[in-house]
């Protein structure tokens, strides 16, 4: 599902604000609104990328927030030739807080 940052502004507070790692230097903005994860697109429709989670968190420093976080799935079972795991090897960790909240 999308959602734009104008519509961001009108469920404030967004539960958690993710810094999805899609490759070394390239992050999308994903917004968890309760249960549901959001991918937070431009008005044209484009997802919101940066090249590092700072410029993630400035683009919503105006949006009250209870927490962000960068996410990165690692590829190293995939790498060294492990079979697929049932379990993720998902890593999430706290990224900054937000004053608004």
């Amino acid at each position: 599902m999308k959602i734009t940052l104008a519509a961001l502004y009108d469920i404030q507070p967004v539960t958690k604000f993710v810094a999805n790692s899609l490759d070394v230097a390239l992050y999308q903005l994903i917004a968890c609104v309760g249960e549901a994860e959001y991918i937070v697109v431009d008005k044209e429709g484009d997802a919101i990328r940066a090249r590092n989670p700072l410029a993630l968190q400035k683009l919503v420093r105006h949006i009250a927030y209870h927490q962000m976080t960068i996410r990165h799935q690692s590829a190293y079972d995939e790498m060294i030739g492990q079979p697929v795991r049932k379990s993720s090897n998902q890593l999430e960790v706290p990224f900054g807080d937000n004053k608004l909240y």
